[in-house]
């Protein structure tokens, strides 16, 4: 029976040298968590700019659709959605950058700046979610039309308040998985 294929891994780190024993699994199962977490900012961060970028815009194109209400319904629906796919991005990638750190350092490095910057999105995601989105949504029941709402209507006040909050949380989330993505990038070379 042939000896198992075991190689000495050296892993450079910042300025640790790692020495490990290491088989074909351990560097497959670094290659599946790099994926992973690549995955997962590609998933939410593309998700973000395609709906910011593309699917805003479009449905409230003049002419395409028959009411701004319906795009605004459209709109909702997809960002209440989007929401749920940053949630379980953001927990995948903690999941496997943690544990890739692990495997690689011995440590997790929780409060590495691309695990911080992952749960402050994690969070403003879900303030979005949770609080604002369904404020807008309640305001909306209510009053049927948004846009047939004067503008000096308390009701109309409080919905364009929270739209210009959810499109604030919207850009910081925007800009810190950028920076997310940056860091991750660093952290694999």
């Amino acid at each position: 029976m042939p000896a198992p294929d075991i190689k000495l891994l050296r892993i450079t780190h910042g300025d640790a040298d790692h020495e490990r024993i290491a088989d074909g699994s351990i560097i497959s199962l670094m290659s599946f968590l790099r994926f992973f977490m690549l995955l997962s900012l590609v998933v939410w961060l593309g998700g973000l700019i395609f709906f910011a970028f593309v699917e805003a815009p479009t449905v409230f194109s003049p002419g395409l659709l028959p009411t701004r209400h319906m795009a605004g319904t459209i709109v909702g629906r997809s960002l209440d959605l989007l929401h749920y796919m940053a949630i379980a991005s953001g927990i995948i990638f903690l999941i496997s950058s943690m544990l890739y750190s692990r495997i690689l350092t011995g440590n997790p490095r929780i409060m590495a700046a691309r695990h911080l910057l992952i749960v402050l999105m994690l969070l403003l995601t879900s303030i979005s979610q949770f609080a604002i989105s369904p404020k807008m949504h309640a305001i909306r029941n209510q009053v049927g039309v948004i846009d047939t709402v004067p503008l000096d209507n308390p009701q109309r006040r409080e919905f364009d308040r929270l739209h210009v909050w959810s499109e604030k949380f919207e850009e910081a989330i925007l800009l810190l998985g950028l920076v997310a993505l940056y860091t991750t990038a660093q952290a694999m070379k």
